[in-house]
């Protein structure tokens, strides 16, 4: 295969410097349709009463299938180098939105 054909089949991506910084989510929350799976990522901060949608993904259901993949393969990866993810409440419990320290109080 010479080179030019290789250029054809290289898809280049561009991560610009205010999406680089990432955005912090500590909840999920996923709907989906016929046609489509939506991801929103919420940020819950303990004492507040409302969060908001952070970013919100629109997935084809064959796409959604894949990251699922994807995070299972990594999540497997993760836990060979550095041990099994505890997940909060046990297995299938309930996240606590108050993350577990003490209310304050003015």
């Amino acid at each position: 295969m010479d080179e030019r054909n290789e250029n054809k089949n290289q898809l280049n991506i561009e991560l610009k410097e205010e999406v680089a910084q990432g955005i912090y989510s500590n909840l999920a929350i996923i709907t989906h349709s016929a046609s489509e799976f939506v991801l929103d990522f919420v940020r819950v901060m303990p004492g507040m009463p409302k969060a908001d949608v952070k970013s919100r993904i629109i997935l084809a259901p064959a796409h959604a299938k894949r990251l699922l993949a994807a995070l299972k393969d990594n999540i497997a990866k993760y836990e060979a180098v550095h041990g099994t993810i505890k997940e909060p409440g046990g297995e299938g419990g309930n996240i606590p939105l108050n993350f577990g320290g003490p209310t304050a109080q003015a």
